[in-house]
């Protein structure tokens, strides 16, 4: 009895135990449960209020924006994030879509003047809104707009904004932000080139304004491609006033062009190098390579060369181990070549080449390229004006010289003129030392031991010495590729490529008569109108801009102001 008194006491006390220790557990659970609820209403509320101020600050941010875009638009607010397009062209105005066209033309934007565009690079592997604003970094730049053609959702950028937009190359398509800007005109700008040779070009700033006229705008720290011929160099804007982002159109700039960078030597292939007459320069060419040289002829030495009292000697000393070409040329082509150049040698080792009148003045700037022919040569190239005492071109020896003496007899072997008596000694001598070459119209006598080393070419028929065969079959003979597509060969330069350099290539290089600059004449202009005046394509092109007209201030086409002149105003 006692025993099963004892079994239910014990067991009444452990299910008491029990019910006090869940009775304990339930209450912490309510504690911690309340407690994650005051945190979860606390970090709610926390998050509601950084929401409000969130969107506080964005409101704000954005009545500042809008603001702004109002005072840089004039009172016109565009925006646009925007897909870059690559696309081609020159200058600096873009193509934006048609949709961008009719939100500016509703805010009245086609009525205020030529539009401009601040262009910025979006980073799309930040925050939405991150879009630097520094042009240190050349993520800015600035342009016109040339028409509102492109596809919805993207601009077309020419590759003078593409390559100060993206120096490097982007990944996927990059995304651009495109907003209206009025800038005002600028007053003056100050670039650098990136390299040596730009003030090498003839009236350097008339090259440059006429590539400006391609361009709207100009922001520091751009760069701008300026192209002369075949060639293109790269100007960095360097300061601009009144502000760093100006309008071109329609102001006159003062431009100041600074000089290279000192750490720019002299390697590169287009860079003219000073020569004076009188005085030697040495240099090291590489095979394939050139090395230019300028010099002047002034009025008074052209003077006494045209009366054929002097003449120019460029003189070329090759070292050993290798060979050298030497061309010159004069304004307007600035770097002559195989393809183009106006004197030319070509002889194994040193050289002299005389340059004559050729029916024009010799005064001017002139350009010597000397061309590595052969291996690394060491030269020494010099400039010198000799007067000719007393021997004149085309001075014709006296008849007394070229008169056969009187009982002289013609050697068989030789056919030199020997006097009777001494023929039959001469004769044997002659015919034991000399041979005479067979090769139609050549005749000439060498001695036996030189025969061998005398050769003619296959196709042209001239002499040369065995070990200057090589040279003439590659210089004269091999077809040379002309970059418009015509192929010739050195023979057929002489004759032919003369006149389709100067005269049909589109690549040719001319004179501009409208604008000055030295361009590439391009095809046949497309008006019928243009071609009968003799006007190229560039001509074509940029004879159409108008000026006013000196007697009435009417606007007039330059290619037409001689018509309207002779028409209107009776000027002959």
């Amino acid at each position: 009895m006692d025993f099963e008194l004892r079994l239910a006491r014990s067991k009444l006390e452990r299910e008491q135990k029990e019910r006090k220790e869940r009775a304990k557990q339930k209450l912490e659970r309510e504690r911690k449960a309340k407690q994650e609820a005051v945190r979860q209403r606390e970090a709610i509320e926390v998050a509601q209020r950084t929401r409000r101020l969130d969107a506080l600050q964005a409101q704000i941010k954005a009545d500042q924006l809008t603001e702004e875009n109002l005072i840089a638009g004039n009172g016109i607010m565009f925006y646009s994030i925007l897909e870059a397009v690559p696309g081609q062209g020159f200058g600096d105005k873009i193509k934006l879509p048609p949709s961008c066209f009719t939100e500016l033309s509703n805010q009245g934007a086609l009525d205020k003047g030529p539009m401009y565009f601040r262009l910025s690079k979006v980073h799309q592997d930040g925050p939405a809104d991150s879009v630097l604003t520094e042009h240190q970094n050349q993520e800015v730049t600035h342009s016109g707009v040339l028409e509102f053609t492109a596809p919805n959702g993207s601009v077309e950028l020419p590759p003078h904004v593409w390559n100060n937009l993206f120096p490097d190359a982007p990944v996927g398509v990059p995304l651009v932000e495109v907003r209206y800007v009025r800038l005002p005109k600028g007053t003056y700008a100050k670039l650098q080139p990136d390299g040596r040779g730009f003030s090498d070009i003839p009236n350097h700033k008339a090259v440059l304004e006429t590539s400006l006229r391609n361009n709207a705008t100009l922001s520091q720290g751009d760069v701008i491609a300026v192209k002369h011929g075949e060639l293109s160099y790269n100007l960095r804007v360097l300061e601009l006033k009144p502000s760093s982002s100006v309008s071109v159109l329609e102001t006159d700039i003062e431009v100041d062009v600074m000089g290279a960078e000192s750490s720019s030597d002299w390697t590169d292939n287009h860079v003219l190098k000073p020569l004076e007459i009188g005085k030697a320069e040495s240099g090291l060419v590489e095979e394939g390579k050139y090395i230019y040289y300028k010099f002047s002829v002034d009025g008074d030495v052209s003077s006494i060369i045209a009366s054929e009292d002097a003449h120019i000697e460029i003189k070329l000393e090759a070292g050993e181990g290798g060979d050298t070409d030497l061309y010159v040329s004069k304004h307007p082509v600035l770097f002559p070549n195989q393809h183009q150049h106006e004197w030319s040698s070509h002889d194994v080792g040193s050289k002299v080449l005389i340059l004559s009148p050729k029916a024009q003045c010799l005064d001017g700037a002139y350009t010597i390229g000397v061309f590595g022919f052969k291996g690394t040569t060491k030269y020494q190239i010099s400039i010198a004006v000799h007067g000719n005492s007393g021997h004149y071109i085309n001075e014709q020896p006296s008849s007394s010289s070229s008169a056969v003496e009187a009982g002289s007899v013609e050697c068989q072997n030789c056919r030199r003129y020997i006097p009777s008596r001494t023929i039959a000694l001469h004769e044997a001598y002659c015919s034991r030392h000399n041979v005479v070459c067979e090769h139609a119209g050549c005749k000439v006598v060498l001695r036996r031991e030189e025969a061998a080393n005398h050769v003619h070419c296959k196709k042209c028929g001239r002499a040369f010495q065995q070990q200057e065969m090589e040279k003439h079959m590659k210089v004269f003979h091999e077809p040379l590729h002309c970059a418009c597509g015509v192929i010739l060969e050195k023979e057929e330069m002489l004759t032919y490529q003369v006149q389709h350099q100067s005269s049909s290539c589109p690549l040719r290089l001319v004179v501009c008569r409208f604008c000055g600059d030295m361009v590439q004449a391009g095809s046949s202009a497309s008006d019928a109108r243009d071609r009968l005046r003799g006007l190229s394509e560039h001509e074509s092109h940029c004879g159409s801009r108008t000026a006013p007209c000196d007697s009435c201030g009417r606007a007039v086409m330059l290619k037409e102001m001689d018509i309207h002149r002779i028409a209107v105003h009776s000027q002959n």
